[in-house]
């Protein structure tokens, strides 16, 4: 593994470390402040990193202890650009008191070095669906 694959894989991996923390100004350093984040909440696209850090809150909305999880996560890195894809799932105790495993999703992460940090320039969170009935398959693993 490369010194910059490790130190990318570090800064994503940093999502969960910040949000198992509840620390929002954590996780709001690892993107970059014009960050485009298609997540599966609507709408279409949330553009800016106040916008990303909205979904965030969110989760702590719905969670009174969360754990977010990463697996099988790839990269490639290039210069100063690289991307990584890999599974997420955010699992916890919900504030009414249960716990949850949530849901598996496939995640995609285009990051930027910035002044020597790299930096999420876009993410894309997503479910897979059946054609047939249009809804969600939540229950898949990886």
């Amino acid at each position: 593994m490369s010194t910059e694959e490790a130190k990318i894989r570090e800064r994503i991996h940093a999502i969960a470390d910040g949000l198992g923390a509840k620390d929002l100004e954590a996780v709001k350093r690892i993107y970059a402040a014009d960050v485009v984040s298609f997540d599966v909440e609507p709408p279409l696209q949330h553009v800016g990193i106040d916008a990303k850090m909205r979904n965030w809150e969110n989760v702590f909305v719905f969670f009174e202890s969360v754990s977010y999880e990463l697996r099988d996560l790839t990269l490639t890195v290039g210069g100063d650009v690289a991307f990584a894809h890999g599974f997420g799932r955010l699992s916890g105790t919900l504030k009414d008191g249960t716990k949850t495993d949530g849901m598996w999703v496939r995640a995609t992460f285009g990051l930027r070095k910035v002044d020597g940090d790299w930096l999420i320039v876009h993410d894309q969170v997503s479910v897979p669906f059946d054609i047939r009935s249009g809804k969600g398959l939540t229950d898949l693993e990886p």
